[in-house]
Parts: C-alpha cells; structure tokens; sequence
C-alpha cells in the first residue's frame, strides 16, 4: 500500500492527470442512483496524495506547487463533473437537428467549468497544507468552500454536492436534519479523506480511519432513531392525485399532439382503478404541462372545470404570457391554480431560472453567434420576483416550487410568511430520459424536505413522480417513464430540524473548524513544508 502510495505522490504528467481523472470519476458513484460512497474512502486519499506531491516542472517554489495543486484539483472535479452530470447532454438531442452539434461542448465544457472550482478550493488548501494527518481537514476547507460558492455563484449550481454521500438511503439521509448539505459537505471530505493516515506514516495511523467510520455509524444510529420516532400521519382533509404523462418532450410541442396531450392529462386525472376525484383532491400536473397559453385557451379552462368535483383544485405548470405597456410580451415558467368553475384563483412564477435552458446569460452577445436556449422561446423566460406561500381551501399553505428550484439548500422557502405545510415541486425531467439525472433531481428533493421538516409533493412529465415525507421517505412514487397517476394523503410536517433552525450558520462553523484545523496543523510546523516527492523520500 506504501508503494501505490508513493508512485501516486511521485506521478507525472499524463499519468498524474489520468490517475486524478479516474479517482474523481470513480467519486461520482457516490451519488444517486448508485450510492456507492464507501469508493470515497479510496479516491479521496488518492487526491491527498495528488496533493502532497504537487509540483511543477515548469515553475518553482510556491508558485510551482500552487498551479501543480489547481492541476490535481481541476482534473479530479473534471472526472467528477463529468462521469455524474453527463446525462446533462441528452438535453442537446431532443431537438437534435438544431442543438444536437452542441451536445459535446456542454457534455464537456459544464463539467470543465465546475471544475475549476475545485482548482481553486484545491489551491485554498495548498495554502494551509501541512505534512501531519491534519491536512484532510485543510482538503476539507477547500473543497467544501468550492461547493458553497459552486452553490452560489452565477445563480449558483449544487448538484451533486460531495455531502450528498453522506444522504445515501432513508437512514443515512437524516444526517441533513442536522446541518444542511453544504455543511455535510465539509464533513464528508474529512471522514472519505481520513484513510490517508494509512500510507503517510502518521503516528497513529489508524485513528483517523477509525474515528471516519464511527462518524459514519453514528449518523446511521441517529438516522435509525429519528426513524424509529418518525409520525407516519397525514393532514386529515387533503387528498392528492399526481398525473405523471410520460409526454416524448420532442412530440408535445408539435401542432397536431396538442389535443392528445391535454386529453392524456384529463384521463389519467379522472376516476380511474377505483380512485374517485373528490371535493378534497388536489390535482396536480408537471412543468408546463400543457402544450399551449391556458389563459388563451377557454374551453380548456371549461373542461378542467368539468373535471374537478366541487372543492376540489388543479396545480398545473404552465408558461404565462405577461403584455408589457410597449406591445412587447413577456414569458413566465409558472404554476396555475384552478378551480372546479375553471377559474384561475392563483399563480407562481418560477423565481430561479435555468442558464441555457431557460434564458441565455449574455443574451445579446450569444444571439450574434447563433445561440438559443433550449426552449427555443426568443428572449427566453421572464424570472418571478418572489418566491410566494399559496393557500387553497382543500389545502393547507404550500411553497411552489419549479423544477431545480428545488436543489437549493436553505433558498426554497417564501420570502415572506410561516412555514408552509409542504413544498409542491413541478418539474419536467423529460430532457434527460432514463439516465442517472432523474434520480439525482429525485434525492436532492428528498434531501430538502429533511433539511427543512417539510413534505414535497413532486409532479414530473416522465418520472420520478412521488409524495415525499417530512423524513425524506418516498411514501409513493411512479416508476421513471411510467404513464400513470399516483393518489395519497399528505404527510404532515416534522418538528424544525436544526438544518432550518441554524441553516447557514453550521456551514459556517464547519468551515471555521476545517481552517482552524489546518491553519493550526501548518503553525506547528512552523513554516509550509510541502510534502515534495524529496520530502516524501526523506520521511521514508
């Protein structure tokens, strides 16, 4: 073990990118739909080392270790970035005749990008690096500062943010009732980095390992308690249907599908299987659902009214059109609320929107080139300006939330008003077809409704649609791709975790420990003394 660990420290070149490339990909299985975290206590030492023997041939001293540590940093997130958001791609191929070219660029270039963050977290930890064991928690403080500014930067982007690994399963996931994911986030990297000891002739090589996997089991522990007391009760009153269409996203907004597609929807919402709409359902319809302006549509709005029992409500994702004084329009991705008179009693506009796939960031320099985003709406979606609290007689009050509204951690509450019942989450993951993507949108949304004590109530065009507990637990779903519907209660709330109550405050701490931690490693030392490949020998 010795051995694999020097020859990582003295690796060169292609070889020392091919080996960071291939330990961040292999880190990408940690994620949903696999889980396989365990790997992370393999490939995180493997950056360590990359790490420790980071080194330039063409610049020395400092400078020299510092742009050799963005190297390991950056190629490690590329593998990354890469083996878990390539399914991103399958976006370019809906409309493959206009966006199909671009599909390798994106494939390559958002995974590139991403990564340079890392570099820079990497780079951050260089600069507190120490030769002890204590450098994992300098490793610690600068990826996890990399994964709050990747959650934060440029509207911001956290998929598959490194604490996810600590969310695996329904028991592992309450570890997000104590910190949020960014917080988890700094965690992880210490207890996955902690094997390192093994192979770098620490003292007491075996604690750190040891103590990563008592952390490991200790979250399990208070994941099996919490549990063990979790209320498996639903709000008397309120009862829920979620249509799940399964509409080909490259079919639905042809001329001629229109009327199929809104039949499909009032099909599968009707009495079916023994399942009665009653004046106490809420109704609920994917990301704009329907393949039209339903506010241009009367008689559509008429026979959604007949549809839906006296009482009883529709939710439907839908694009609203807005005149503006100048003759111009603007275009909202919004959710409606609909009565059984066919009356739009309330509406959401989606707050943050999707780079690319819903407005293009430097819109007039891209459109000079060609560019368009992927909903081919010129000028792309309007953005809401506030995230709201909706209320409905058969309901209690819910946040709406579009698509990967979702994904951001401590951001999906209404600017204004008490805690809602239950986050109602529309999203259309048809762009993605069956790759790990839909699970991974699926995990995060489970991941919140820890985070926050809250239910969610997800609608997706092809899957996975599903009534999620205050716990994260799935209590039904549809299968990826299925065309169906989905009935049930709605779970009731959970007492306010401690992620909600402190929110950004642990990730706070978490960083202030990892830096402390790091910092105060590399004072003992008196000095830097990066671990060089002559350094290395010399403590051989």
């Amino acid at each position: 073990m010795n051995r694999l660990a020097q020859a990582i420290i003295l690796s060169w070149g292609w070889r020392r990118r091919g080996i960071a490339f291939s330990a961040g990909a292999v880190s990408a299985l940690a994620q949903a739909p696999f889980f396989l975290f365990p790997l992370l206590w393999l490939t995180l030492p493997v950056l360590v080392l990359l790490v420790d023997g980071a080194v330039s041939s063409r610049f020395s001293g400092r400078t020299g270790r510092l742009m050799a540590a963005f190297g390991a940093g950056w190629w490690f997130g590329f593998g990354y970035f890469l083996a878990g958001l390539w399914w991103v791609g399958s976006a370019f191929l809906v409309e493959a005749d206009q966006f199909g070219w671009l599909m390798p660029f994106a494939v390559v270039l958002l995974p590139g990008g991403l990564a340079i963050l890392w570099g820079v977290g990497i780079v951050a930890a260089r600069l507190i690096w120490s030769s002890s064991g204590w450098r994992i928690f300098a490793l610690a403080f600068g990826l996890g500062s990399a994964e709050w500014v990747r959650g934060h930067l440029f509207t911001g982007f956290p998929w598959n943010a490194l604490g996810y690994a600590l969310t695996a399963g329904e028991v592992m996931m309450q570890s997000a009732s104590l910190a949020n994911i960014y917080a988890l986030s700094f965690l992880a990297v210490v207890i996955f980095a902690a094997p390192v000891t093994l192979v770098t002739g620490e003292r007491r090589k075996y604690l750190a390992p040891l103590l990563s996997v008592a952390v490991v089991l200790a979250l399990a522990g208070y994941g099996l308690l919490r549990l063990g007391s979790a209320s498996d009760a639903t709000v008397p009153g309120t009862n829920l249907r979620i249509v799940q269409p399964a509409v080909d996203q490259a079919q639905k907004w042809l001329p001629e599908n229109r009327n199929r597609v809104f039949q499909d929807y009032l099909t599968l919402s009707a009495e079916a299987g023994g399942h009665p709409l009653d004046g106490q359902t809420l109704v609920v319809w994917p990301e704009t659902a329907l393949p039209f302006i339903l506010t241009d549509e009367p008689a559509a709005l008429a026979a959604i009214g007949r549809l839906l029992p006296q009482g009883a409500h529709l939710a439907t994702g839908a694009a609203r059109l807005e005149n503006e004084p100048d003759g111009s329009r603007r275009v909202f991705n919004s959710i409606y609320l609909v009565d059984s008179d066919g009356t739009i009693v309330g509406s959401y506009d989606k707050v943050h929107l999707v780079p690319f796939g819903e407005y293009l960031p430097l819109q007039n320099l891209l459109d000079r080139i060609g560019l368009r985003q992927l909903s081919l709406l010129g000028g792309g979606f309007s953005s809401g300006t506030r995230r709201r609290t909706l209320t409905l007689p058969s309901t209690p009050p819910f946040v709406p939330l579009i698509c990967y509204e979702i994904i951001f951690p401590g951001e999906i509450l209404a600017d204004e008003g008490d805690r809602p019942s239950f986050f109602l989450n529309v999203t259309n993951d048809a762009w993605f077809g069956h790759t790990p993507g839909p699970y991974q949108h699926l995990h995060q949304a489970q991941v919140r409704a820890v985070e926050e004590g809250i239910p969610v109530v997800r609608a997706a065009n092809t899957g996975i649609s599903a009534i999620i507990d205050a716990y994260g637990r799935v209590r039904v779903s549809a299968a990826l791709g299925a065309k169906t519907f989905i009935t049930g209660g709605l779970p009731e709330t959970a007492e306010i975790p401690l992620a909600a109550r402190w929110d950004g405050i642990f990730t706070l701490i978490h960083l202030l420990i990892c830096f402390s931690a790091g910092f105060l490693a590399l004072r003992r030392e008196n000095a830097v003394v990066p671990l060089t490949p002559e350094v290395s020998r010399q403590k051989r």
